[in-house]
């Protein structure tokens, strides 16, 4: 009934609806998983109605930033019923008939795709924690395939950061932090 307050202005709302939506694409009860499958499908749908069936963009990435997230706060893996809502969205988007003659089901598909992307490094990430380089080294191919979000580039950036600091590698660390003050200094400079 209020888009406006998902799709325009800040992110919050957006951003918090997102996350926790995305916490029970996870539950162990399928009920709750098919809702907010369906629930995070229609809020794309909404978003991309909203700017006229152009782009659902703010959704888009508000899901990568909480995917991200969840990540980080050990709350979301690449198990079966993560996948299984991942599932669920595409098809949504598939049999959605007013949908099919726009972008949005191919929108979705590359959305889906890319945190299907992010999952799977993570579990490369956790199986190569031990080895620092290995761990650098996939962090950075992650931030890398972020160059057009730079939020979550960021992210990923700082993340390297601590894994350098934490490894008493100071000359790289501060290449990040580095980076990470020429990405903002750039965003500032187009604002």
């Amino acid at each position: 009934k209020f888009p406006a307050a998902f799709f325009k202005g800040r992110v919050n709302m957006c951003a918090a609806l997102c996350y926790e939506i995305l916490k029970c694409c996870t539950a162990k009860v399928s009920s709750t998983r098919n809702e907010a499958s369906a629930l995070l499908y229609l809020l794309m749908r909404n978003n991309f109605e909203f700017t006229k069936r152009r782009t659902f963009l703010r959704t888009h990435l508000q899901i990568i930033i909480a995917v991200s997230q969840l990540i980080a706060d050990v709350a979301l893996s690449g198990g079966t019923r993560f996948q299984d809502s991942l599932l669920i969205i595409n098809n949504f988007a598939n049999s959605d008939r007013p949908m099919k003659a726009t972008a949005f089901p191919s929108e979705v598909k590359d959305l889906t795709k890319r945190i299907r992307t992010v999952l799977m490094a993570t579990a490369q990430m956790k199986e190569h924690e031990k080895d620092p380089e290995m761990l650098i080294d996939l962090q950075y191919s992650l931030a890398k395939s972020y160059a057009s979000t730079p939020e979550l580039r960021k992210t990923w950036l700082d993340s390297m950061a601590k894994i350098h600091l934490k490894n008493g590698d100071l000359s790289e660390a501060a290449m990040c932090y580095v980076h990470v003050a020429a990405l903002v200094a750039e965003f500032l400079h187009r604002k």
